[in-house]
């Protein structure tokens, strides 16, 4: 997959594809039906994706608690495994936010791009404070000969699939209800950062990576399969990981430490990919170390029974 991230100078190779439009938090169900559509509505066409980075939610409201589902390079890793061959993920700055609907479809799909169809979800806005619709796009797309298909919100049991619901899902404990709606698990992906080794030194040695940024799921301990996706060490795994703040020794930045069952080795500054599967209990404070080392073990026998059962 090629990443392309300047609309202005586009090589003659990657114009002309067929282009699912979005910001692809999450990658989920509705996502996917919508990149399904650019792969079928044009099938000789290169496949693409146009998204931005940052979100624009995040240009706009820097200062916001943090609700995005992926980084911008685990939403790469999973567009490319659906078969996207172009990613253009143009920088979200105050050049394009200020850019009029028309200005948009002119100067990004038509001239700076060349797509040849693009397609959005019925919800879709774009432009100059989000005033351009679905329907202003099919209009741009008449006048400046590019393709428009307009895809249905996504349902499931008769809710909408969306980003928000998923949020919801997570925040509640519920892994399994947001993979449900992404199709995929929740996965937690980042380079493993130096810890200060309590772990190692309970018998439980954890590959820590920060949550920054990033939508935090219910606080607590869960039943994870994990990828390391470089490395010596590269392959999947399974374990047992807890997510937040450590209230046992007094922490406060939350992250997630991660304990890959019958695993020895280095993992400090290899990419992990870390996928919710079930919660398992809140965040706790034991009276004592032991007390927290068997209930440790008690975790880990839980998830690994959990994840046989897979």
């Amino acid at each position: 997959m090629q990443i392309i991230r300047d609309f202005q100078f586009v090589e003659p190779e990657n114009r002309g594809a067929s282009v699912a439009i979005g910001n692809f938090d999450g990658v989920h169900l509705g996502h996917r039906s919508v990149i399904e559509m650019a792969r079928n509505v044009a099938p000789d066409a290169p496949l693409g994706v146009l998204t931005f980075e940052p979100h624009p939610r995040e240009f706009f409201a820097p200062d916001a608690p943090p609700f995005r589902l992926m980084r911008g390079n685990a939403r790469a890793h999973r567009l490319e495994k659906l078969g996207v061959q172009k990613l253009y993920e143009l920088p979200f700055n105050a050049g394009l936010a200020g850019l009029t609907p028309k200005e948009f479809a002119q100067n990004v799909i038509c001239n700076g791009l060349g797509l040849s169809h693009v397609v959005v979800g019925a919800d879709f806005c774009f432009g100059k404070a989000r005033s351009g619709t679905a329907a202003d796009l099919v209009k741009f797309g008449r006048e400046m000969d590019f393709g428009v298909t307009i895809a249905p919100l996504k349902e499931r049991s008769e809710n909408v699939v969306s980003s928000t619901a998923i949020r919801e899902a997570l925040s509640d404990g519920r892994p399994r209800d947001a993979a449900a709606m992404l199709g995929h698990w929740h996965r937690i992906e980042g380079e493993v950062i130096g810890g200060e080794q309590r772990g190692r030194e309970l018998g439980f040695p954890t590959a820590n990576m920060s949550i920054e940024g990033l939508h935090p799921p219910r606080f607590g301990v869960y039943a994870v399969l994990v990828d390391v996706l470089g490395g010596p060490h590269q392959g999947s795994y399974r374990g047992a990981a807890s997510v937040g703040t450590r209230p046992m020794f007094k922490g406060e930045i939350p992250n997630i430490e991660t304990y890959l069952f019958d695993f020895s080795g280095d993992l400090y500054g290899a990419t992990l990919s870390v996928a919710l599967v079930e919660y398992l209990r809140p965040e706790m404070t034991f009276d004592g170390l032991d007390n927290l080392i068997a209930r440790m073990n008690d975790d880990c026998a839980q998830a690994q029974d959990i994840l046989a059962a897979l």
